[in-house]
């Protein structure tokens, strides 16, 4: 770990951090999701930079040691497509290996439907791409779809979810996350509240692949930070929605490979499946030549799993 460089660049009106392993090779670019860091990616960045890539991964708006605008306004997809094009160009890259993981894979779509031309090639993970519905609003469709407890809807009122993730440790808020195996959909009722009960001893026994030290590294950020700078991801959603009107049915014009866990919640949300199997997908990603559905792994991919999913990146990105 001690290879990662760390510096904070300034781009697009807030200070962003970049952690990075220098290398004189194709540059790829790392996007991670919610509730996590840029050193969601320690693995990845590892394994490519030994095979001689130049290995980047931000802390994206909102979250660990770069700026979080308050408002959630601030948090659209133009905001973060916007600092990761202005940091590209200050560390002169005209265009990168991409690949994202949840609220990172997203950006990432959104990415290549607005600035194909700083994309060499994609590789998604977890959240399959999501066209834009022109009569609805997204959390007007999770809600009839859903319920109000599925969790993003209860992710929208502003300082709730945060009041109850503040109820219990932030080390046990970050286990709870990254451990989830359950590929349901994620409803919380009030009563219940994302925290858990907070006099709950009962012990979260982590996986192989996850130390205490990685819980501690998120718990220490998210101590400092709070939770509301990436919680203004999903509370920019609606807004997002008007905005991209332009880009209604535009489809996804870069080379794509797609990773996910058949355990993963995103997978087995109704509907996702048959949109990826019967041909959706292809229609609006028509440069998707690899589809990869690794069994028996939950959401966080490219933790869980980290050795394959490395290999499925640069058995992707080695031949542009």
């Amino acid at each position: 770990m001690e290879t990662i460089k760390h510096s904070n660049i300034p781009v697009n009106g807030i200070n962003m951090h970049v952690a990075e392993i220098p290398g004189d090779g194709p540059p790829v670019l790392f996007l991670h999701g919610f509730p996590e860091l840029w050193y969601s990616w320690r693995h990845q960045m590892l394994y490519l930079s030994s095979l001689g890539y130049r290995t980047i991964a931000p802390d994206l708006r909102g979250f660990g040691d770069t700026d979080a605008p308050p408002s959630a306004a601030a948090y659209t997809a133009f905001h973060i497509v916007g600092d990761l094009v202005a940091l590209l160009d200050s560390l002169r890259l005209k265009q990168v290996f991409l690949v994202g993981h949840d609220w990172g894979a997203v950006i990432a779509w959104h990415f290549c439907l607005l600035r194909p031309d700083r994309i060499k090639a994609l590789v998604n993970t977890s959240v399959v791409f999501s066209p834009r519905n022109p009569l609805r609003k997204p959390i007007e469709s999770m809600r009839a779809m859903f319920g109000n407890d599925y969790y993003i809807c209860r992710f929208q009122p502003p300082g709730e979810a945060e009041e109850e993730f503040g109820r219990v440790d932030t080390a046990r808020v970050i286990k709870k996350f990254l451990t989830s195996r359950n590929p349901g959909l994620l409803c919380v009722p009030k009563e219940v509240g994302f925290g858990g009960n907070p006099n709950s001893n009962s012990k979260i026994t982590l996986p192989s692949w996850l130390s205490e030290d990685d819980i501690n590294y998120y718990a220490t950020k998210f101590n400092r930070t709070g939770f509301t700078g990436g919680l203004n991801y999903y509370r920019a959603m609606d807004l997002n929605w008007e905005l991209m009107a332009p880009w209604t049915g535009v489809q996804i014009k870069v080379p794509v490979k797609f990773i996910v866990g058949d355990l993963d919640l995103t997978y087995n949300t109704p509907g996702v499946k048959d949109f990826i199997h019967k041909g959706g997908f292809q229609k609006h990603v028509p440069y998707l030549q690899e589809l990869v559905v690794m069994e028996g792994v939950a959401h966080f991919i490219n933790q869980e799993k980290p050795q394959e999913v490395n290999e499925h990146i640069y058995d992707f990105i080695k031949k542009f």
